[in-house]
Formats: structure tokens, C-alpha cells, sequence
């Protein structure tokens, strides 16, 4: 209990929370644990000429339809069709279906696959959405993702985010290992490894960097590290501690914590670690910022007050202005994609659990009710949210709703993972 406190309020104390950690594998697995109160049902027909195929289209876009609480599969019944004129629809009436899915894949002279898909109304007899995708082989998963996505879009009217990635660190043996992966866990990949700990992934807004803290050289240091080409740099290693970087919107800047000056401060600092500014002048201890999406304040964690609280101040500069008042320990704020709310971590009574602020309100709502949650992110349509929490001792990626009703775990076979970070949409994805 007490390593979550220490983590919030000073990163000099961010060694000590990681030295229990035991051995994990890539792969997450994910489980879900609760629904949405109303689910669409959704009927997918198999895609015609997947079978053999490196990866099958079906059921992929099946997982992650099920998986965001939101759709009800209905069984297709052994059905083979792949063109509306094929459908029947009184068929898929009587079988409570009020949308329909088919789709087919055909590989090409070249070697690529083209995928074909179409989401119709059942009730309205009519085309909803119909796309054409020409892929590689390993393409074949994230175009399925995109599929899902779109059906997501068009039956519920937020975006979809099942083509977008997660960042985490995870333990295997005595090596942490900062990994990327689909947002259902599949297609892990390392992108950094040491025998010292790395945390707080941070994701730049584009989605082709990761800034993030090592403990490699036995301090603090947070870096920045491409995706694309695997390059990295250390963006503030200055005397002291180095730690939890937040990216603004443009990406641009960050915002760091250092113990340059004494007691942990916000500081601005460019992309290549030029410009360094301070940001916060204070005796306590502040940290943890993020960015509000238009850029213009930043929310952070203080104890200021006595105890940890959350605070917003401009990022121009200017009084900080106090937002939780519920309790006496509150960390780790995290705006909602469309800045009317934050996400935190609360302590009540011995627990550790995600609440959710509206900010025009002041209204709080508890998301979760586990023992130890922390590092809450939101998914970038603002439906979800992504965080960590522990199941008999060991550490799991868990995923709660906005409204606290769909509810998932991510964890692997064995040992821990932790640290979550939630990707941003990408416009060419």
C-alpha cells in the first residue's frame, strides 16, 4: 500500500515499487468480467476464402466487438455469404440480429490479400458501411482491427479504437522490458530492455515515439525513443531525479518532474531536451502532469494542501487551482480525451481504486473496487480506460468503462506487467 504513495509523491521513491516484481510473458490474454446494461446484437458472418489464411479476418473483428462490452454475437449458424444479394434478411430477423457482417479475402497475383467487407441493417434492409482493404499477409490482424472499427463507428457513433496500441512494462526475469502491443494484447513487441527499472511510458501524439523513465544508469533519466527507427535520447538528465513525462498536444514539449533545484518540480522541456523552463516554484512536492488536449493547463499531483491532492494551473504560468477535496489521497490525474473530465487514483480506506471527475460538476464517481489499482489511461475516444492493478499478488492490465459497466483483464500467463499507456488514434490508421 504504502509503495503507491511513495510512487505519487516523489520519483526518488520509484525504484522501490518495482523490486518485487517476478517474471512475465509477452502475451496478454484478455478476460472480460463484466457487459454494457444494452448490447447490440451483432451477426458476422465467416469471411469467405479465409480458411488457411496466416491470420482469419472473423475472428478477430468477433473478439473485439465481444470484448468492449457494447455487442451481443449472435450466432451465424453455419451461413456462407459474402454479397448483400446473397442475404436473406427475415433469415437474420428471426435470429435476432439487427446488424450483419460478410466479408470476404481473396489473395492476389502479387502475394497480398484483398479484403472486402460489409456491415448492413437488418431491420432497414440497406448498407450501413462496405470497404475494400489490399494488405500484406501481416496486415491481415490490423485490418481486422479497422473493420471492427468501423463497425463500432457506425452502430454506436463514437470512433473505434481496436487498431490502436498500448504501451506497458513488463518483468521477465531479471530483465523489465518496456513492450508495445495491439490494444487487445496481441503482436508484443520489446521495445527496450534492461536489468534496471523502466517506467512511465508516455505515447507522443502522432503514436511514433515513447517517452519513458530508466533506472540504467542507477538514476532516473527519461527518455525519448522512436518507434519507426529504434533511436533514442535522453531528453532530462539532470542532477537528481528525472521523471514522468507528459507530451503536449502538439508534440512538441513535455512536461518532466526534477529534483534539479531540491523538492520535485514540473518543468517544460523540448523534444530534443533543449528550452527547459520551470514550471511549478514551490516548497512541496509537485508531479505527475498532463497536458489538457487543447494544450493550455495541466493538471498534476501536490501536497501542497497536507496531502496529495490534484491541482490545474495554466501552462503560461500562474496560481494552480485545487479540484479534489474527497478524501485525503488522490494522485495520478489523466484528462478525458475531451477534457471535460480526469481520471485518478483515490485511496479509500485500504484501497487503491480509478475514480473519475467531471470537471464542471465537481461530481466524482468510483470506476473500480480492487485492492490496488493505479496508472489509470484513458482509450483515445474517452470510452475506455486502461490501468493496473494486482490479482492475488501479482500485477494485470485491467480496462473499466467510463460509466463503470464493461469491465476487462489483461494479464499474462505469468509474473507481472504494469504501467499502462493507451496509444492515441492515428489518422491514417
Amino acid at each position: 500500500m504504502q509503495r503507491l504513495a511513495r510512487r505519487a509523491l516523489s520519483s526518488m521513491f520509484l525504484l522501490m515499487a518495482f523490486l518485487s516484481w517476478g517474471p512475465a510473458r509477452a502475451a496478454l490474454t484478455i478476460e472480460i468480467i463484466g457487459g454494457g446494461a444494452q448490447q447490440i446484437p451483432v451477426a458476422i458472418v465467416p469471411f469467405a476464402q479465409e480458411a488457411g489464411l496466416p491470420q482469419q479476418i472473423t475472428p478477430v473483428v468477433g473478439a473485439d466487438l465481444a470484448r468492449s462490452g457494447l455487442f451481443r454475437l449472435v450466432d451465424p449458424a453455419g451461413a456462407s455469404l459474402s454479397e448483400p444479394a446473397q442475404v436473406i434478411y427475415a433469415d437474420w430477423r428471426g435470429r435476432g440480429a439487427d446488424a450483419l457482417v460478410i466479408g470476404s479475402v481473396n489473395r492476389l497475383a502479387d502475394g497480398r490479400f484483398e479484403v472486402r467487407f460489409r456491415l448492413l441493417d437488418v431491420a432497414k434492409q440497406s448498407q450501413l458501411a462496405g470497404f475494400a482493404y489490399t494488405v500484406t499477409a501481416g496486415q491481415l490482424r490490423v485490418t481486422a482491427h479497422r473493420i471492427a472499427d468501423v463497425i463500432y463507428e457506425k452502430l454506436t457513433g463514437d470512433q473505434g479504437v481496436f487498431s490502436t496500441r498500448i504501451a506497458y512494462v513488463a518483468k521477465q526475469g531479471s530483465r523489465y522490458e518496456l513492450q508495445v502491443a495491439d490494444a487487445d494484447g496481441a503482436n508484443a513487441q520489446t521495445i527496450v530492455a534492461s536489468n534496471e527499472p523502466i517506467i512511465s511510458p508516455a505515447w507522443s501524439p502522432d503514436a511514433t515515439r515513447l517517452a519513458y523513465v530508466s533506472f540504467e544508469h542507477k538514476k532516473p533519466v527519461v527518455y525519448v525513443q522512436s518507434l519507426l527507427t529504434g533511436q533514442r535520447h535522453a531528453i532530462a538528465n539532470f542532477r537528481g531525479s528525472n521523471s514522468a513525462p507528459a507530451w503536449s498536444p502538439d508534440g512538441t514539449r513535455l512536461a518532466v518532474v526534477l529534483t534539479l533545484m531540491g523538492n520535485s518540480q514540473i518543468y517544460l522541456i523540448n523534444g530534443d531536451g533543449t528550452g527547459l523552463t520551470r514550471l511549478t516554484n514551490t516548497s512541496a512536492i509537485d508531479t505527475e502532469p498532463y497536458f489538457s488536449p487543447d494544450g493550455q493547463s495541466i493538471l498534476f499531483t501536490s501536497d501542497r494542501g497536507g496531502g496529495p491532492q490534484i491541482y490545474r494551473m495554466p501552462v503560461a504560468g500562474g496560481a494552480a487551482e485545487r479540484l479534489t477535496f474527497e478524501g485525503t489521497y488522490n494522485v495520478s490525474p489523466r484528462y478525458s480525451p475531451d477534457g471535460k473530465s480526469f481520471v485518478f487514483v483515490q485511496r479509500n480506506g485500504g484501497h487503491f481504486n480509478v475514480a473519475v471527475q467531471d470537471l464542471a460538476t465537481r461530481q466524482v464517481q468510483l470506476l473500480t473496487e480492487n485492492p490496488l489499482d493505479e496508472s489509470p489511461s484513458f482509450a483515445p475516444n474517452g470510452r475506455m480506460i486502461l490501468y493496473a492493478s494486482e490479482v492475488r499478488g501479482r500485477g494485470i492490465l485491467a480496462a473499466v468503462s467510463s460509466d463503470g459497466r464493461v469491465k476487462q483483464r489483461l494479464s499474462a500467463q505469468a509474473g507481472d506487467v504494469r504501467e499502462p499507456a493507451w496509444g492515441p488514434l492515428v489518422k491514417s490508421q
